[in-house]
């Protein structure tokens, strides 16, 4: 008949030990969820994005600095090995001059002009022969002056290809390490979208197209109020000429009428004066065609290092809109900043086609088109568009 006997219960040991591994456990997984990061939200997510894609753009700066030095530099080398070579063709011929020299005093021997006179059977043939000696004398010690003078250039030109040569190894090393910065920070930029659901990251794009909306709004404005006001201006003084050439050809009779007329010549004196048309400012067409350039790109793509035409940098487009009114800006927006006359930071005295400079570090670049906005390509990711000037630190303002 089997047997019934009913399990021998766990000892104390054993269930103390189950126990303590278990509350463990959950000690374990209580601290870990208290140190675990909490998901960022979309606004903290787009908060990182931003410094990710402006830390992008100060390195894309410098990578155009780089690349513009690196262009430089591959002329000036150029130039320099072209002129070695000339030289050293120089340093030949000048040598091929000597040897000549020195051939010729080896086939006559080297005799002294005393002996050769002395068995020389015209001693008059001689002493004129030995007069063409003395100036061939002079010639070798020209020809090895300059032979000294050439090889002297040349070694002055070769030393300084060399250190051209290395600043140009040292460029293109920071240019390659500008391009890796540009790009790790893009990635990460892009790693941290990706953690954002589609409507989350179309909401941003929403909110920076509202913007930019609202900042095309206010330069229309701006530039409507501009037209206006000249519109005004130039009807004022178009009626002021008409009303000074009725003056003139007005009949004058009598000394009353003389004196009345001498009065109405001294008084529209003045008048001709404050109608006289204020010089036009000193970016006035230029500064319109490069804003109607660069309002031609609105929706281009931000990609670094382009300078157009289908897509730009933020100095890249600026550089690329004044090219088109024939101004030739600097490739940089820190060297951007110095091409013209800074006016100062207060937006508010900025003429449409000012460059305005953004930053510490002058690292970003736009166009002003009035009513306290600028056209600007803007960061990694988005398009050519308006903006309103407030929304970064300007650091300086440039007329050109």
């Amino acid at each position: 008949m089997a047997s019934h006997r009913r399990p021998k219960p766990a000892g104390r040991a054993r269930v103390s030990i189950l126990t303590g591994v278990a509350a463990a456990a959950v000690a374990l997984s209580a601290q870990s969820g208290a140190h675990a990061d909490p998901t960022p939200t979309k606004d903290q997510v787009k908060e990182q994005v931003d410094q990710l894609n402006e830390q992008a753009e100060v390195a894309t700066e410098k990578y155009n600095g780089a690349q513009a030095k690196q262009q430089e530099l591959q002329k000036q080398v150029a130039e320099l090995q072209d002129k070695v070579a000339r030289q050293q063709a120089s340093v030949i011929e000048a040598q091929g001059g000597l040897s000549e020299i020195a051939g010729e005093q080896y086939r006559t021997g080297g005799i002294s002009q005393t002996v050769q006179l002395m068995l020389s059977a015209s001693p008059d043939n001689f002493l004129s022969q030995a007069d063409a000696l003395n100036q061939a004398g002079s010639t070798q010690s020209g020809a090895l002056k300059e032979l000294q003078e050439q090889q002297r250039r040349l070694d002055q030109d070769r030393t300084e290809t060399q250190a051209k040569l290395g600043e140009l190894e040292a460029t293109t090393q920071q240019l390659k390490s500008s391009k890796e910065e540009v790009q790790g920070k893009l990635q990460k930029a892009q790693d941290l979208l990706n953690t954002l659901t589609e409507q989350e990251r179309q909401a941003i794009r929403a909110a920076e197209e509202k913007a930019a909306a609202e900042a095309k709004a206010k330069a229309d404005a701006a530039k409507a109020e501009a037209a206006k006001a000249a519109k005004e201006k130039a009807d004022a003084e178009r009626a002021s000429r008409d009303n000074n050439r009725s003056n003139l050809s007005a009949p004058s009779s009598g000394s009353s009428s003389s004196s009345g007329s001498s009065g109405s010549s001294t008084a529209s004196a003045p008048a001709a004066e404050a109608t006289k048309p204020a010089a036009p400012a000193a970016n006035g067409s230029r500064a319109a065609a490069a804003i109607a350039a660069a309002e031609s790109k609105l929706g281009s793509p931000y990609v670094y290092g382009a300078t157009g035409p289908n897509s730009f940098d933020c100095s890249g487009l600026t550089g690329w809109a004044y090219a088109q009114a024939g101004v030739s800006l600097p490739r940089t927006s820190q060297a951007q900043a110095t091409a013209g006359t800074q006016i100062g930071s207060d937006i508010s005295k900025a003429q449409p086609g000012d460059l305005v400079i953004f930053y510490g570090d002058r690292h970003h670049v736009g166009i002003y088109v009035g009513g306290g906005q600028v056209i600007h390509a803007p960061k990694p990711g988005a398009s050519v568009r308006y903006e309103s000037a407030s929304n970064m630190p300007v650091n300086t303002i440039v007329r050109l």
